[in-house]
């Protein structure tokens, strides 16, 4: 895949051939810029075929030859910081640079909260008039998608000062870069470059290198999606070819229609997955855009502020960050340092545990990936307003990060306290916090807020009483007898106050084990009859999950019977669950599980003697139920009933849907009463782990099967059992 960053620079080379080309550098280098210092500085361009280029920049000089297309690369020795230097390239023709610096570069990237220029932010006035710091320098990234790796962009280094820090952009230069940048050059004294590239509303996948995409078996999925999309790859020339066979034979078909004089065949549809990256938010697309015209422009690190887009990814999000960081280090080195910040709260309504759920997934980088580090928002948010205009301590906080992690300031902290241990002790909760600085706080002086713990024994979460003893925090209720686990700020509304006297707040976190109290036992008496064949946490769905337990192999004698048991627990609400069993209807307990591909599992047909034990207001229960049928397969499925299911629409997806190619599709795992007119129950896109389709009983708007919901994000826990009765 790495020959995947040669093609723009390639064509773009040949495109600048001429008999007497000129000398050509990409537009990352210009007067004004900064060059990173301790690393090797690499310069490149285009010229004549062959042609001898010399490089001159401050004390050295070095000659490199042109390859037969033109393009060129010089590396020259690390440099300390200084300057203002001049940089010459010169050949056929000549390209001066001047007032370039020697000092430290930072890539700020992101959606709207990065992108959110200096003059929408807090004091913009008085912030613009002071912005006079010539030896920090602004590159504006233009934004644009590209469906290929560009090698070059229209922008220029600027002198930040009152004007160019608040042209351009949406209110001028990204306020979070500026104040981090700002911060940098006040304590290291030397030159900061800043290199904006952001776009409000984008998800993290367009940002992502297809290397990144290969490097994390989580993301398999958006991978192969890439590859299939890139005409050099094996896999898209094996669907290519199978297309192409496809046309020929609609092609013969077609002419024997015509000689026939009967009605010619519809033409095949050119399959959509073979098309590049053609929007905004495909992935790869704004990184062959914006990130790779930068080339290999040496950086110290990257600042990265994005994941409200994101926001039902959940703990997908952090394997998406970790494809990020390892792309975009395989163009800049494993030692490319990466800070980001953790959005902040804001009401966007639904369930309010879905943001808890990316900033957990946000936390977590810190741990899966090294030299990483997250600055906490979460006292400075607008729950009315998704951009905060506070971008100044934003920028602070992330400039500590890189002043303790990566210019040795040891007397800095750098971090809000961050949850390290939790014990039980006589009905109470001690929670050990490392990073406490001079010690925890009240932000406000009010007693902390948004704790909760939970019984052993009954009942869901409740407030607790927290209360500060040395660096630790004590929680207790007086109806939690027996606490396990508990939770802090686990709500988008959440404005936490538990921070370290630094003034650095923590983060929203959970820990212990949140009891399972088995509806199963308690609700189905016949359960005992069955025997348990897969168990799954519906959390851990993707393209590749593994059941939580998986005894199919085990299943040596026949069965009878085939159960289902889900439960979901929604947030501040009891517990849903349906139980269907019915008769078998196949002797392999492989197929039995999820349908997915690997299972070769596919089944539309009618079921046999079902019976139905739900707490879900209005869905038909009772045993021995004539109306069953079920709808398991890989494939994606359009709403047309050529199955002929009494009662089912042609138009709304239903209990009679219609599987259609390709089979590693969206998925379909459900079980219907058509007689009723109703979903039993629905398990979709299991692939899109959070996003999947979950549900039970008919969805009351849109599709009654729940397809398109991508609503299991939108539950505390969601649980899948799969039994069978022996004869």
């Amino acid at each position: 895949m790495k020959l995947y960053r040669q093609v723009a620079i390639t064509a773009l080379a040949l495109f600048a051939l001429s008999a007497q080309a000129e000398i050509r550098l990409p537009k990352v280098f210009s007067s004004h810029m900064v060059l990173q210092q301790s690393k090797p500085i690499q310069i490149w361009g285009w010229a004549n075929p062959n042609e001898t280029v010399t490089v001159k920049l401050a004390a050295q000089t070095l000659q490199i030859n042109a390859n037969e297309k033109g393009e060129w690369k010089a590396v020259l020795q690390s440099m300390p910081a200084g300057g203002p230097f001049t940089l010459t390239v010169s050949g056929s023709s000549n390209v001066t640079l001047e007032d370039v610096m020697i000092g430290e570069v930072w890539l700020c990237s992101g959606q709207s909260n990065m992108e959110m220029g200096i003059r929408m932010c807090e004091n913009a006035d008085q912030e613009v008039a002071a912005a006079n710091y010539p030896n920090v320098r602004l590159l504006m990234v233009p934004k644009r998608w590209s469906a290929t790796p560009e090698s070059d962009m229209n922008a220029t280094w600027k002198v930040c000062s009152p004007t160019t820090v608040a042209e351009n952009g949406w209110g001028g230069f990204s306020a979070s870069a500026y104040y981090f940048g700002r911060e940098l050059h006040k304590q290291l004294g030397v030159a900061v470059g800043l290199i904006d590239a952001s776009w409000g509303g984008t998800l993290i996948q367009p940002w992502t290198t297809p290397e990144g995409f290969e490097s994390v078996p989580a993301l398999k999925g958006d991978s192969d999606r890439v590859k299939l999309g890139d005409p050099r790859t094996p896999s898209h020339q094996a669907r290519a070819t199978e297309f192409f066979k496809t046309m020929d034979n609609w092609l013969a078909n077609a002419r024997k229609a015509v000689n026939d004089q009967a009605i010619i065949p519809s033409m095949p549809s050119y399959p959509s997955e073979l098309l590049p990256p053609h929007d905004t938010q495909h992935a790869t697309a704004l990184y062959n855009g914006m990130i790779h015209p930068l080339g290999t422009f040496a950086v110290r690190g990257a600042i990265w502020y994005q994941g409200e887009a994101n926001l039902g990814d959940g703990m997908l999000y952090a394997e998406r960050m970790k494809g990020l960081i390892n792309g975009w280090r395989q163009i800049w080195g494993e030692d490319l340092s990466f800070y980001y910040v953790q959005i902040a709260p804001y009401n966007y309504g639904g369930n309010p545990q879905t943001e808890a759920r990316l900033w957990e997934a946000q936390a977590a980088v810190m741990q899966m990936v090294p030299n990483t580090g997250m600055a906490v928002v979460n006292d400075i948010g607008n729950l009315k307003d998704i951009h905060p205009k506070n971008k100044q301590d934003v920028g602070k906080r992330l400039a500590l990060w890189a002043l303790a992690k990566n210019y040795g300031k040891t007397d800095i902290v750098y971090s809000g306290p961050i949850f390290k241990t939790m014990k039980i002790e006589d009905g109470k909760l001690r929670l050990e916090f490392d990073h406490v600085g001079s010690g925890l706080a009240s932000k406000d002086g009010k007693p902390l807020s948004w704790f909760e713990i939970i019984d052993a024994d009954e009942g869901g979460f409740v407030q607790a009483t927290a209360e500060i003893d040395g660096n630790t925090v004590v929680l207790s209720a007086p109806s939690v007898k027996h606490p396990v686990a508990m939770r802090y700020a686990w709500s988008m509304l959440a404005e936490p106050n538990l921070m370290n006297k630094e003034g650095l707040p923590v983060s929203a976190f959970r820990a212990g084990d949140v009891p399972k109290r088995d509806l199963l036992a308690i609700n189905i008496p016949e359960a005992k009859d069955y025997q348990l064949v897969y168990d799954m946490d519906l959390s851990k769905l993707g393209h590749d999950f593994t059941y939580t337990e998986d005894n199919h192999s085990k299943i040596t004698k026949p069965f009878s019977r085939i159960a289902y048991f889900l439960e979901l627990q929604p947030d501040n609400a009891p517990a849903q669950y349906v139980f269907v069993s019915m008769d078998a209807f196949t002797a392999d307990p492989a197929k039995i599980g999820i349908p997915t591909v690997a299972a070769k599992a596919r089944f539309q047909q009618n079921i046999q003697n079902m019976t139905v034990r739900s707490n879900v207001k209005g869905l038909t229960t009772g045993e021995n139920l004539a109306g069953g049928n079920i709808e398991f397969w890989p494939h994606n499925y359009n709403p047309s009933n050529s199955a002929k299911v009494p009662n089912a629409s042609n138009e709304l997806f239903d209990f009679g849907d219609e599987p259609t190619d390709p089979e590693d599709g969206y998925g379909c795992m459900q079980v219907h009463n058509h007689d009723a007119q109703q979903t039993v129950f629905a398990l979709n896109h299991w692939n899109e782990g959070e996003n999947a389709d979950v549900g039970i009983g008919n969805k009351t708007d849109g599709q009654k099967d729940w397809t398109f919901s991508a609503n299991l994000k939108n539950y505390q826990t969601g649980r899948l059992r799969v039994l069978v009765q022996y004869k």
